[in-house]
């Protein structure tokens, strides 16, 4: 019995540093995008002109309506009810996509 544990104990110990190298090199979780359709109030992309520039690319006239002022408090993906012929999936897609690629504003 004694010979088994210590042959259990030697190999627990010869497979730890292994362990910990496998979970040092897994791959960190990409950071969470500064700017998001679902999470991002529209007050907040209108007010960053980066941002804004963004939804007037692909949104066009979204920015200029004359209602924007009481969509400020919402995201994009919650207005999308109101506007599902201007806000698809698609358009969504395209604004995120653009989205990503701005660092958060400091």
């Amino acid at each position: 019995m004694k010979t088994v544990l210590i042959a259990a104990s030697l190999l627990l110990t010869a497979a730890t540093p292994h362990i910990a190298m496998a979970q040092a090199q897994a791959p960190a979780a990409a950071p969470a995008p500064a700017y998001s359709v679902e999470t991002t109030d529209i007050g907040t992309l209108l007010d960053n002109p980066a941002t804004k520039a963004v939804l007037d690319k692909n949104l066009p006239g979204f920015t200029a309506n004359p209602q924007i002022d009481m969509a400020r408090s919402m995201t994009l993906k919650g207005v999308q009810q109101y506007a599902a012929d201007t806000l698809t999936d698609a358009a969504l897609a395209k604004v995120q996509a653009d989205l990503n690629k701005i660092p958060a504003k400091k």
